[in-house]
């Protein structure tokens, strides 16, 4: 299989909305976020899905580390188990002032 560079035909000036393509060529519209000041530290969503959360040793809550790191439907059943109800889906141009937030 040849290697294609995903970053050959990025523009230089590219401006990040959450509509380019993620996987297998779907657009993402939507972002996971942890609200990490209610998070209790359970690990559920870890043990659903672990390519997307990760916990965060030092503070000891859960932090949603790649947005393509799962499927939809798995992401979704780890926020279907969160019982602090912390996990949400936001829009991609809110992520930065979620994050900032939280500081």
């Amino acid at each position: 299989m040849d290697f294609i560079d995903p970053f050959g035909n990025v523009p230089k000036n590219f401006e990040i909305t959450g509509f380019e393509p993620v996987l297998g060529g779907q657009l993402a519209e939507k972002a996971v976020w942890v609200d990490e000041s209610r998070c209790i530290g359970c690990q559920y969503c870890v043990h659903v899905a672990s390519n997307t959360f990760l916990v965060d040793e030092f503070h000891g809550r859960s932090r949603a580390m790649r947005q393509d790191g799962d499927s939809v439907d798995v992401i979704q059943e780890a926020i279907d188990t969160c019982p602090d109800d912390c996990i949400h889906w936001v829009k991609f141009e809110e992520l930065d002032e979620l994050e900032k937030s939280l500081n």
